[in-house]
């Protein structure tokens, strides 16, 4: 038996572009289905707009994400972070790097008190985004915090 959790994003039309953004940043297979797809198009205007959209990222990553419908209000995200950590360096800088793209650094990242790399950004799409390297894969960053650097 197995459970998960993943983040499930929520737009105003911006579904499609935001998980195709995703997608160009952790790779990986992209699936998207409509309200006209499910047949729960109540306002033709909501015809189009993603009703479920699905990206399994390399890396076994998992987002989600989907259009408000029209006759819902939308909220814009707040309050949450979604984040990325392991010790792979040049993966989790490569997407700190391209999630930064046409967004704001809220902080850099690089090597932070407790060792770790860390840099925290908002992307194009208004999501907060932050990121850990573990520190014994970051380059001169000395060990983890509280460990002894010295043989």
């Amino acid at each position: 038996m197995t459970v998960t959790l993943n983040p499930y994003l929520n737009f105003e039309d911006q579904a499609r572009a935001a998980l195709e953004f995703y997608h160009s940043v952790f790779g990986g297979t992209l699936t998207v289905s409509t309200f006209a797809d499910f047949g729960q198009a109540q306002d033709p205007a909501d015809a189009d707009k993603i009703m479920h959209g699905q990206l399994e990222g390399e890396n076994g990553l998992v987002l989600m994400a989907a259009d408000t419908p029209g006759y819902m209000q939308y909220r814009p995200a707040a309050g949450f972070s979604v984040s990325l950590s392991g010790d792979d360096d040049a993966t989790l800088r490569g997407y700190y790097d391209k999630l930064v793209d046409g967004g704001t650094v809220v902080e850099p990242l690089e090597v932070a008190p407790w060792g770790d790399a860390f840099g925290m950004l908002v992307d194009r799409f208004g999501i907060s985004w932050l990121v850990n390297i573990s520190a014994g894969s970051n380059p001169g960053s000395g060990g983890a915090s509280g460990e002894s650097t010295q043989p």
